[in-house]
């Protein structure tokens, strides 16, 4: 139930720029700062990172603070179905990281996000839908859709907590530069 560097893979699904101008203020950029967290983490810890964009070309691309982090060969996945399930991209490129831990932040909770991890579920991935890094349009539809995937078996967790999970031990290497993440 806890993950771990070794099983982990970090998906950011459709954090683009006019779909977060979308949200009600303030949300947008706590989302940002919380994926932006998780990015550096990821590449301190050499966990893999898949993003996506819906409809680019009618959604805009990636939020640019977000673009800034992504490692040199990172391309974002343009899809237009609602779950990365439906992407036979993304699965080819889930598949061929060879890891069960699916960490889910985005864009909006209770459409791609919920889609996605319910068939990455369905699919026999263990699936992390991260709170305090996923919104959605209205509070309301957001927690309808923590408590669905709640339901469906999604483990509905936080940054600080895939943060301290994944380092494991105080005495971790990269425990100072991680630590200083958390505002």
């Amino acid at each position: 139930m806890l993950t771990n560097t070794t099983e982990s893979v970090l998906v950011v699904i459709d954090v683009q720029e006019r779909l977060g101008a979308a949200m009600p203020p303030g949300v947008r950029n706590r989302v940002i700062e919380q994926i932006s967290v998780l990015l550096t983490a990821a590449t301190n810890l050499d966990v893999p990172v898949m993003v996506t964009e819906q409809y680019p070309k009618g959604l805009g691309v990636t939020e640019p603070a977000l673009q800034s982090q992504f490692v040199a060969n990172l391309k974002p996945i343009e899809k237009t179905c609602f779950s990365c399930a439906q992407s036979p991209e993304f699965m080819s490129m889930l598949e061929k990281s060879q890891r069960r831990q699916v960490i889910l932040t985005g864009m909006e909770t209770h459409i791609c996000v919920l889609q996605t991890a319910i068939e990455l579920q369905t699919a026999g991935y263990q699936v992390y839908v991260i709170e305090d890094a996923v919104s959605s349009r209205a509070k309301g539809n957001q927690y309808n859709a923590l408590h669905r995937m709640r339901q469906a078996g999604v483990i509905i967790s936080n940054v600080e907590s895939v943060l301290f999970e994944w380092l494991g031990d105080a005495s971790h290497q990269n425990f100072k530069t991680i630590a200083k993440l958390i505002v």
